[in-house]
């Protein structure tokens, strides 16, 4: 089990960045296989703000296009999203308490860190090495995993 970060499905839908051909072929195998793999909404908003934004691209892809690509990677069988419990308040003071220093933007990783832990999944595909900072999750580069 592992959860897919933003950065791996944007480079995915990106056909102009040198990591697409890797990143889709990651995301393919991933959409076919029978095994349980995870993305969160955060992710799924997160892919869709950076996609759509044209500071971003010089050709940002359309709102419908944006959703055209979450509608393809969500219709995988095995595919789960992670969603916060009622306990998931726990999880956070757990993050907080071990990295105290979270600020700013690292508080999307650690949204995500805390859903992983809650829902008791340790690996994470990312190219973002910011998830190096916290303990108990092993951080995988789909670029370097074969």
């Amino acid at each position: 089990m592992f959860v897919v970060d933003t950065n791996v499905l944007i480079y995915a839908a990106n056909t102009s960045c040198p990591e697409h051909a890797r990143c889709r072929e990651r995301l393919t195998q991933w959409r076919l296989q029978a095994l349980p793999w995870f993305l969160t909404w955060g992710v799924i908003y997160e892919f869709m703000r950076v996609t759509t934004h044209p500071r971003v691209f010089a050709q940002p892809l359309t709102p419908s296009e944006s959703l055209s690509f979450i509608r393809a990677v969500t219709a995988a069988p095995a595919l789960r999203i992670l969603t916060e419990s009622e306990d998931h308040q726990r999880f956070v003071e757990r993050l907080v308490e071990d990295v105290p220093q979270l600020s700013g933007n690292i508080w999307h990783d650690a949204h995500l860190v805390a859903l992983m832990q809650e829902h008791g999944i340790t690996r994470v595909y990312t190219r973002d090495t910011g998830f190096h900072r916290f303990s108990g999750i092993d951080v995988l580069d789909p670029l370097a995993e074969s």
